[in-house]
């Protein structure tokens, strides 16, 4: 998506956890430049409020306004069990995959212009929830209501925000926080018949972004290989 935005004329700030990702973002910053365009890696966990504000206090200095804010970042583990699920990580599943869009929106806004976009990342999860996936189904149920109740809010000022529900996309999250045997069928009872790849998501958020989606607001758009989301 970073790389779409930047080949669309954007400059970007990207936002990732630590040390462990390093090598991704430095990656995605090497193709935002090839396309001319500056990027401005900035580390951090996002479960934090303060760290949030950061982001976006940064974003500013950076480029002086913000007019796409993409809000994509999420915590996942899978459980078979109610009882084998933390209470801290129930809750910082919450604060990374939820709250943050918050805090990062509600920072954010002051500095967006009437055509500016918000886009967050929810999931075919938040229709179909997996019991083993029960924290961040749960948390992907509530990024559609906040998105379709921020939409709302923020109307009258001339901002956009809507959703992307990926299906099975292949990302590290997935062998990452998945058991083996599932990871080998990923995607596979979708009606292709296969996984995505991260870049299949990347027209829907250029879109959203973009004029060309000037009256797409409050939506909730499917990427998800067939599998239907009502």
């Amino acid at each position: 998506v970073a790389i779409a935005y930047a080949r669309e004329g954007a400059d970007v700030l990207i936002s990732y956890l630590n040390e462990q990702e390093d090598e991704d973002a430095r990656e995605t910053a090497h193709h935002v430049e090839a396309a001319g365009r500056r990027c401005v890696l900035v580390p951090g966990d996002i479960a934090e409020a303060a760290h949030c504000r950061a982001i976006v206090d940064r974003a500013v200095g950076e480029f002086g306004r913000i007019d796409i804010l993409v809000n994509n970042a999420a915590f996942q583990r899978t459980y078979q069990s109610l009882d084998e699920i933390p209470d801290e990580e129930w809750d910082y599943t919450f604060r990374t995959n939820i709250a943050a869009m918050f805090h990062l929106a509600k920072a954010a806004v002051p500095h967006m212009r009437p055509g500016s976009s918000i886009i967050n990342t929810t999931s075919i999860q938040s229709d179909k929830p997996s019991p083993m996936l029960l924290a961040y189904a749960s948390t992907k149920g509530a990024v559609s209501n906040f998105t379709a109740g921020l939409a709302q809010m923020l109307g009258s000022k001339g901002i956009r925000v809507n959703a992307v529900a990926p299906g099975p996309i292949w990302t590290p999250l997935i062998p990452s926080t998945m058991p083996d045997e599932k990871v080998k069928s990923f995607g596979q009872d979708t009606p292709l018949g296969r996984a995505g790849q991260p870049k299949e998501l990347a027209g829907i958020y250029v879109l959203l972004a973009s004029d060309e989606g000037s009256y797409m607001t409050g939506g909730i758009y499917a990427v998800t290989g067939g599998t239907p989301l009502l």
